[in-house]
């Protein structure tokens, strides 16, 4: 039985191994430029409102690691923060226990020497939290879902920019 398990596992690990799949991230044999070194070359533009500027911030500590860059190749521009709050579970007596945040963002990343608009992208991101009985907790929690829901933006963002610098190579 054991011979069999071992048998599949390096069946398993050798059809993996020759489907074509790759690492986005780093340098190796299918890219000579790293994804970071494109990320490194975004300017990003400022974004309106405190959530706005909460998501730029969370874009420059994901794409600057040595820096921001002193003659950037691209210009990454984003809409405002569209934010809806919506209630969930409602009780018998009118009474909501769960709130819903929903986070909107249309992305646009630009070729600063051409102004050809190289990736458009509408992005959300949902978020729920407890609404209880106290107005300081809950004002906590809607906050903390919103920093939340923020983060994931700025992980799609750059999951998406990746994704098109690792098909662009």
């Amino acid at each position: 039985m054991n011979r069999i398990s071992t048998y599949l596992l390096l069946m398993s690990l050798g059809i993996i191994a020759a489907c074509g799949f790759h690492p986005v991230y780093g340098v190796n044999k299918y890219t000579a430029i790293g994804v970071e070194e494109h990320l490194s070359q975004i300017e990003i533009s400022g974004i309106p409102d405190r959530e706005g500027q909460f998501l730029r911030n969370a874009l420059i500590e994901r794409f600057y690691r040595d820096g921001r860059p002193a003659n950037p190749k691209y210009k990454l521009s984003m809409s405002p923060v569209s934010e809806s709050l919506r209630d969930l579970d409602i009780t018998i007596d009118s009474d909501t226990t769960r709130g819903q945040l929903t986070l909107r963002i249309t992305m646009i990343l630009n070729d600063k020497k051409t102004g050809e608009t190289l990736l458009k992208r509408n992005l959300r991101s949902i978020a729920s939290y407890n609404i209880i009985d106290s107005e300081f907790a809950n004002r906590v929690s809607e906050q903390n879902t919103r920093e939340n829901a923020l983060s994931d933006l700025a992980r799609q963002i750059e999951e998406q920019l990746a994704l098109h610098f690792k098909r662009q190579s």
